[in-house]
């Protein structure tokens, strides 16, 4: 298992790391990505950070216990925000009011399904809006390299335009980071792993079906499990199959 220093060598630049220190915002799903980049910028970066969740009528709205659990451990405020419109007027089989989750890859076409039209930026300009009136310098978003696949708004070339709109938006000084933009499953495991003391993806959840225990078959769990099998390690999430 490589170090946290080289994986940040290899996959970030001072672009993409808050500074030491600061004071943030997370959109937190309660996933591995995103509570991966709470523990880090926590331990590893010393920010002070606030949370937020979103319950935007998402068949997995589960994932929202999980994260409440780690900004609990963790001593972070934690805030959770229902966007209800978004479940009755947008169209989207990762909703409640959407088709069935296709099972599959995540680069299989079928996954496309699961985009949220334009989710991103609605969350991240009410997250921006709450950082700009707490006094935080930086929103941070958990994007990886396998989100960009069937998700528009996880791409590099939006995170950058998301960024100068942020930086135009407000006299004081406020921007975006997504130290994992760059990375997949495996360095974001990597790095959480070395963590002192190290997360507890037990208490994560990536399934999309939100069931009882995650399916194993849709596109979120198969990447999720293809990562540990890369680094030998049994994932803790229980499964159906």
């Amino acid at each position: 298992m490589r170090s946290i220093e080289d994986i940040l060598a290899a996959f970030t630049d001072d672009t993409l790391l808050p500074p030491i220190g600061s004071k943030g915002i997370l959109i937190l799903s309660g996933g591995m990505d995103s509570v991966t980049l709470l523990h880090f910028l926590v331990k590893e970066r010393k920010c002070t950070m606030s949370a937020i969740s979103f319950d935007y009528g998402q068949k997995h709205a589960k994932e929202i216990s999980f994260a409440k659990k780690h900004c609990e451990a963790l001593g972070v405020k934690h805030h959770v925000i229902a966007l209800p419109f978004i479940g009755s007027l947008f169209e989207s089989a990762l909703l409640e009011t959407g088709a069935a989750i296709p099972d599959g890859h995540y680069q299989e076409e079928n996954m496309k399904q699961t985009v949220v039209p334009n989710r991103n930026m609605i969350m991240s300009a009410i997250a921006v809006g709450y950082g700009q009136s707490t006094g935080a310098s930086f929103l941070a978003l958990g994007v990886h390299a396998g989100d960009h696949a069937i998700y528009p708004d996880c791409r590099a070339e939006f995170v950058d335009a998301l960024r100068h709109a942020i930086e135009l938006s407000d006299w004081n000084p406020f921007t975006v980071f997504a130290p994992f933009q760059r990375m997949t499953k495996v360095e974001i495991l990597e790095i959480g792993l070395q963590l002192s003391p190290p997360v507890d993806y037990g208490e994560t959840w990536t399934c999309y079906k939100g069931g009882e225990k995650a399916c194993g078959t849709c596109g979120s769990c198969q990447e999720r499990l293809e990562a540990f099998a890369k680094i030998g390690i049994r994932d803790p999430q229980g499964y159906d199959k």
